[in-house]
């Protein structure tokens, strides 16, 4: 699969995780040259169309779905027999490798990614998408501490016409009650699963194990989890709470909407959770999953243990069994006498307690009709203004003084009041204040990423997260189209609140420049004015009769080009030089073909001696000269032994002597 192109598009790279019915690569959007994840469907379930059907059906849920808190779906396929979706890369390690090797969260860690997956889940909801497999191999937690929920392969949308093939249970450690009972599943099973990710962040282990996957679904239907400060001691009772509800058996118990237990959550981190509901606070332990060494007593109703038995049984073996018709009336009887006697004692205790409440509000009534007032209307003074009119009233008491954010009522006054103004009270009425913080700080949100977006693309973007855009000074990018966003500030990935502005650069296309003449220059010289003017350079070297050794004889371009463009110069290595072979010993005719084929003039004198006739006996220069030195050569060649008239001199003119026709030394001009 690697190094294939999915619809002429996706280059495929290499594998990143396999999961049940499908496995993940990197790879490179070749038209957006941004890397990716691109998730194939095994080739076993590639002919089947109901898991054709399901793949298809995750790209389209998920594609549906847009939250910082969600991998984005950008593409999906068929190429040949190949199923593929593109998504998002991420950079980061899923939740449970982390848990894995940390162990334990932090509470507030543990609040922020749940609070993160709420809001994910809260956009799959709306949009009537199930997860239906929120565990911690399905979160990933990016560099920057978010988490993205992935993984919406058994996500069904409510109107879904898929059946048999959607009913596939999540892995058993996190399923939810119902749906292992194989029961109708809506937005609270997905809150189950994600009490029990928060359960196992907060204390670093599952809250329900087993031997197989059937007995731990059985466990989650039939026993209640040890709540997690009983495993964790630093996990705070707010925060147990909060888990505790989400985990609830009875769907109706828990969170009833994700973005409820959002809220929660953001409260919580923000310290002001005040309750969560109280029955979920503390619940009941049956579980036989061993826990520790220790153990905790159960405590039974004394009607059940064997003493409480034993006391009834006593009751029951102290009266005697009647023998006769005679004694069983006389017994019933008496117990109907008893029972009307008790009846009478109830009546008139009740009948007691009746005749003195209404005495007791007739006084209360009449008594301090006399002494009521209404209340004072407090809303919009400052927090001192209201305390000081109560205690200067001498009639009213100073009640409890909370704080809330109001968007409409300026920090520091008083929001509303209990009892509300004008209302008829006695003396001594607690009067109670909620004062404004003013208006609640706005969320934070992830800066999406704007890169190769037009600007009509990029404000869209941005509004979906309740940020503005800008458009700042455009920029040269050349890997960016021109007209399309190069940069942007903050960057994508960063932490943003919602009104903030995110300024985007536009692309100016790749920037071009005026290559420089350098002929002439030396080397570094010329090379430098390259650089400065945005260009790169490459370098050759070449003899040369016209330029100084290190001067630059040729450039490959000059004129308007794009910056980066390489340019070609040729530096010259000064004048060449030759190297004269030595010829001695050759035979004339070799040896002056060679010499002029390299461009000598060659004159040639003849001199008797003992070698043969027509051998090069000497020559006037060997070595190295320039390429513009002189370049005659004189040969003596061996006219034979001497005969008795002496030595005549050859084609090349007179007769030479000794010194002329020696070996001779070379020479260089």
């Amino acid at each position: 699969m690697a190094g294939r192109v999915l619809g002429g598009r996706y280059t495929v790279q290499d594998r990143i995780g396999t999961g049940g019915m499908a496995i993940v690569y990197r790879g490179l959007d070749e038209v957006l040259g941004r890397t990716v994840a691109i998730k194939t469907m095994l080739p076993q379930y590639a002919n089947d169309p109901s898991f054709a059907a399901r793949f298809k059906q995750e790209a389209q849920a998920a594609a549906a779905l847009s939250s910082p808190y969600i991998v984005s779906v950008y593409d999906w396929g068929k190429d040949g027999d190949t199923y593929y979706i593109v998504m998002e890369y991420l950079r980061g390690t899923d939740l449970k490798s982390g848990i894995r090797k940390h162990g334990a969260l932090d509470c507030k860690k543990v609040a922020q990614i749940g609070s993160q997956i709420a809001q994910a889940l809260s956009v799959a909801h709306r949009h009537e998408i199930i997860h239906r497999d929120i565990k911690p191999q399905n979160i990933m937690v990016l560099r920057d501490g978010n988490v993205k929920v992935m993984d919406f392969g058994i996500a069904r949308a409510k109107n879904s016409h898929l059946t048999a093939d959607n009913s596939v249970l999540g892995t058993a450690h996190y399923v939810s009650p119902e749906q292992t009972q194989g029961k109708e599943l809506g937005p609270t099973t997905d809150i189950y699963s994600l009490g029990i990710v928060m359960y196992e962040a907060a204390t670093g282990v599952v809250p329900f194990e087993g031997d197989d996957a059937i007995s731990v679904a059985l466990k989650q239907v039939n026993e209640q989890p040890l709540p997690p400060s009983q495993r964790n001691p630093n996990v705070d009772p707010s925060l147990e709470s909060i888990i505790l509800k989400c985990m609830q058996k009875d769907p109706a118990a828990r969170f009833q909407s994700a973005d409820e237990l959002y809220h929660v959550l953001r409260d919580y981190m923000a310290g002001r959770l005040q309750a969560v509901n109280a029955v979920t606070s503390v619940m009941p332990v049956n579980t036989t999953t061993p826990i520790s060494t220790k153990t905790t007593p159960i405590i039974r109703p004394a009607d059940q243990t064997g003493a409480g038995r034993t006391a009834r049984n006593q009751r029951t073996t102290a009266r005697p069994r009647p023998t006769t018709a005679t004694e069983r009336a006389r017994l019933q009887a008496e117990e109907r006498s008893r029972k009307e006697r008790k009846r009478r004692s109830l009546t008139t205790i009740g009948f007691i307690l009746l005749l003195s409440a209404v005495a007791a509000a007739a006084y209360l009534f009449l008594g301090n009709a006399q002494s009521m007032r209404s209340v004072p209307n407090l809303l919009n003074l400052t927090q001192e203004e209201a305390l000081n009119q109560i205690a200067n009233s001498s009639f009213f008491e100073r009640g409890a003084v909370t704080s809330e954010f109001s968007s409409t009522v300026e920090e520091g006054k008083v929001i509303s009041q209990n009892p509300v103004a004008g209302k008829k009270v006695v003396k001594g009425t607690q009067i109670d204040l909620v004062i404004s913080k003013g208006e609640e700080p706005k969320e934070a949100v992830t800066v999406p990423d704007l890169r190769n977006m037009t600007p009509t693309e990029a404000q869209a973007e941005l509004a979906k997260f309740g940020l503005k855009g800008e458009n700042g000074d455009s920029v040269f990018d050349a890997e960016v189209e021109s007209g399309r966003v190069a940069s942007q500030n903050p960057r994508a990935g960063e932490a943003a609140k919602e009104g903030d502005v995110i300024t985007y650069h536009l692309s100016k296309g790749k920037e071009t420049g005026e290559i420089p003449n350098v002929v002439g220059e030396y080397e570094q010289t010329a090379i430098n004015s390259l650089h400065d003017n945005g260009f790169e350079v490459e370098t050759n070297y070449d003899n040369s009769n016209s330029y100084d050794k290190g001067v630059v004889m040729e450039q490959s371009k000059t004129g308007t080009a794009e910056k980066g463009t390489i340019v070609r110069i040729v530096v010259s290595l000064g004048r060449a030089s030759i190297q004269i072979p030595n010829v001695i010993g050759w035979d004339q005719y070799s040896a002056e073909e060679t010499l002029e084929d390299m461009g000598f003039s060659v004159s040639i004198y003849t001199q008797s001696s003992d070698d043969e006739a027509g051998t090069v006996i000497g020559q006037s220069r060997t070595g190295s000269i320039s390429s513009d030195s002189d370049r005659s050569i004189t040969l003596t060649v061996s006219s034979g032994p001497a005969s008795s008239g002496g030595g005549t001199s050859g084609s090349g003119g007179s007769s030479g002597t000794d010194e002329d026709t020696g070996t001779g030394t070379s020479t260089t001009n």
